[in-house]
C-alpha cells in the first residue's frame, strides 16, 4: 500500500515570494492596515479617505512629537459635516482618490503604503493648488493646533488675557541674553 504525504511542500522561497506580494495585493483591494483601524468608525466617508486624510494631515504639518491620535482628532469631524454636506464629501472622497491615484501612477502603491515622507510631499505638492489641499490646510490649522492637549508639546501656555496678558507675564523674561 502506497500513503501519500498530504502535506504542502512550500519552499523558502515560495514563503518569501507571498509575503513580497502581500502589500501589493492589500493596496489593491484596500485593505487598511491595523494602526488605521479607527477609520472603520467613519460613516459618511469610506475608511480608506479617513486614513488618507489624517496621513495627509500629518504630511501636510508634520510633527514627530505629535501622537496620530492628535491628527484623527483633527480630521475626525470631517465625516459628521460630510453626511450633511454632499459637496463636502465629494471634495474629500475625490481628493483622497486622486492622492491614491497619483500615489499608484507615480509609484506603484497606494498613497498610504508610501513609507518615504518625500515620496508623499511630493505628491502633495502636485495638488497644493487644488481646493481639496486648500480646504484641508486651512482647517487643519485650527483643529490640530486648537487641541489644549497639544499646546503644551509646543510650549504655549494658553490664554493669558484672564491673568493681565503678556506685559507682566513672560513678555520681558529675557533671562537667555547674558547680563540681563
Amino acid at each position: 500500500m502506497r500513503t501519500v504525504d498530504k502535506r504542502g511542500k512550500f519552499s523558502r522561497r515560495i514563503v518569501l515570494q507571498g509575503a513580497a506580494a502581500a502589500p501589493a495585493v492589500a493596496a489593491a483591494i484596500g485593505v487598511i492596515s491595523a494602526d488605521c483601524a479607527w477609520a472603520q468608525a467613519a460613516k459618511a466617508l469610506r475608511p480608506r479617505t479617513m486614513a488618507i486624510l489624517v496621513q495627509a494631515a500629518r504630511d501636510i504639518f508634520p510633527h514627530d512629537q505629535l501622537a496620530d491620535r492628535f491628527y484623527v482628532a483633527a480630521v475626525a469631524p470631517y465625516d459628521a459635516k460630510a453626511a450633511g454636506d454632499e459637496a463636502l464629501k465629494l471634495l474629500l472622497e475625490a481628493g483622497a482618490l486622486r492622492l491614491d491615484a497619483d500615489a499608484i501612477g507615480r509609484h506603484g502603491m497606494g498613497y498610504l503604503e508610501l513609507n518615504w515622507e518625500d515620496d508623499r510631499v511630493g505628491l502633495l505638492r502636485a495638488i497644493q493648488h487644488t481646493l481639496f489641499f486648500k480646504k484641508l490646510r486651512g482647517d487643519l490649522v485650527v483643529s490640530l493646533y486648537n487641541q489644549k492637549e497639544v499646546w503644551p508639546k509646543f510650549g504655549y501656555e494658553g490664554s493669558s488675557a484672564e491673568y493681565g496678558g503678556y506685559l507682566h507675564r513672560g513678555f520681558n523674561d529675557i533671562d537667555w541674553l547674558p547680563g540681563a
